[in-house]
């Protein structure tokens, strides 16, 4: 297959260190953490959470790198030249497959979020979350999910962000956003956790998250840490693939790894740090699932000091991390379009983001005029549309996806392979440690977590 343009590469390290952090770093860390970690009890979780993303994730993050610069293609094609390379059969090929449909049908209801935190900096901006009270909170957030039109705008502008950056390829879209987007993101979310200390519970919350009873531990706390691991440093979607296809070959896959779940952890930590002294000081609910950012913390930062600055920068913060996710979400499909004859870069990522947008529109309808619908009600699944493509891609598609990929890196590519691509040229005690936990610790947890969250 002949492609029609030349294939890109990062103009730095540090851009495509950049990327993929801004690729991992999501509302999986500042949205997604925080709350999962109330749910589970703080500290404990936290334990298990940081061991699993070094022991576990850390090697699937490398094996992804190493499809995609061995490829230098869109993960199927990457996955192409892997199995005739090995001599393997051609049914490896599907991981890349299923990457595309993972990532695509996250970023269909992931933007309708997404678009919800611009809504919300806005609003914080305008002074409506000054003086709220908790039934006002809850009504502001009621009022946008109940509107189609209000989700469906959310939806749409977000969308149209990530298709404009995608469009503009790798260093005119990707590197320029990144460039401007990280660098501000750490800068606020540092910011952030300043304010927290002062004005907030900071003692209570350190504790909370860092003192761990272990007494709280049990298998759904565990399968929960693990797989907030592995969503959280954006394995399982072939993203990483995508993005490594852009390495140079002078680059380093396993350094580069490193440092990305590095800081990927560390910006989850300190989401963490921001959020819990500011639930803390007002009594709020740790624990208060997916509406702790949405609601309880609008009601917070609407009731104290400096609220209307630092809850606009804190929901600017969600937005920014958003945006990059997303744009490494749309690159599967379009690394995948380009890779086709006769398909621009500007013309793969409007072509991929209109048909994510349109399915996105059963997501946006989920919240009001399909609430009450549930598709698959005759099975006994009491689930809307967003509820199903939620459940279908973050507790099946995406370990299934990690487990597969685990599998093909650590059986079936042959050693000199994964050598020459990691630059081992000897024999390595860090190169059979990451070989023992693809083969062995990666897929035996990565099974007993899909066989866990399926059955």
């Amino acid at each position: 297959m002949q492609q029609s343009h030349e294939h890109e590469n990062w103009s730095s390290r540090w851009l495509f260190i950049m990327a993929a952090v801004g690729s991992s770093v999501g509302l999986a860390n500042i949205w997604r953490f925080p709350y999962t970690t109330g749910e589970n009890g703080g500290g404990a979780f936290v334990f298990v959470y940081i061991a699993s993303v070094f022991f576990l994730a850390l090697p699937l993050v490398i094996g992804e790198f190493l499809i995609g610069r061995r490829g230098q293609d869109c993960p199927t094609n990457s996955l192409k030249k892997l199995v005739i390379e090995s001599q393997a059969s051609s049914f490896w090929v599907i991981i890349g497959y299923m990457g595309i449909f993972t990532a695509s049908m996250i970023l269909s209801y992931y933007s309708m979020i997404g678009g919800e935190t611009i809504f919300y900096a806005v609003k914080n901006m305008l002074g409506t979350f000054q003086g709220v009270s908790p039934e006002e909170a809850t009504s502001i957030s009621n009022g946008f999910n109940n509107s189609w039109l209000s989700v469906l705008g959310a939806h749409s502008l977000f969308m149209v962000i990530t298709i404009y950056i995608s469009a503009n390829g790798i260093s005119g879209g990707l590197e320029k956003a990144v460039k401007f987007m990280m660098p501000l993101l750490f800068l606020i979310l540092v910011g952030m956790v300043i304010y927290a200390m002062v004005a907030g519970e900071f003692t209570a919350a350190a504790a909370y998250l860092f003192t761990p009873d272990f007494s709280r531990l049990n298998a759904g706390v565990i399968v929960d840490a693990f797989g907030q691991a592995f969503f959280s440093v954006s394995v399982g979607a072939t993203t990483l693939m995508a993005y490594g296809s852009y390495l140079k070959r002078s680059d380093s896959i396993s350094d580069s790894a490193a440092i990305i779940v590095s800081a990927d952890t560390i910006v989850a930590v300190l989401a963490g740090l921001a959020i819990f002294p500011i639930v803390f000081a007002y009594g709020l609910d740790a624990g208060g699932g997916p509406g702790l950012v949405f609601e309880t913390i609008p009601l917070a930062f609407g009731n104290m000091p400096g609220g209307l600055i630092f809850g606009s920068l804190f929901f600017i913060l969600l937005a920014f991390a958003a945006i990059t996710s997303s744009i490494s979400m749309l690159e599967v499909p379009v690394t995948w379009l380009t890779s086709r004859d006769n398909c621009s870069r500007k013309k793969a990522a409007i072509v991929s983001g209109l048909v994510i947008w349109v399915l996105g529109f059963l997501s946006v309808l989920s919240l009001n005029k399909l609430s009450g619908f549930h598709p698959l009600g005759f099975a006994g699944i009491e689930q809307t549309f967003f509820g199903i493509f939620d459940y279908l891609t973050s507790n099946i598609m995406l370990p299934l996806t990690g487990l597969m990929t685990a599998l093909f890196v650590g059986w079936v590519l042959p050693e000199a392979v994964t050598r020459e691509e990691l630059k081992v040229l000897n024999k390595s005690h860090l190169y059979h440690g990451w070989m023992i936990m693809l083969k062995y610790g990666v897929t035996l947890v990565m099974g007993i977590v899909f066989y866990n969250l399926v059955f």
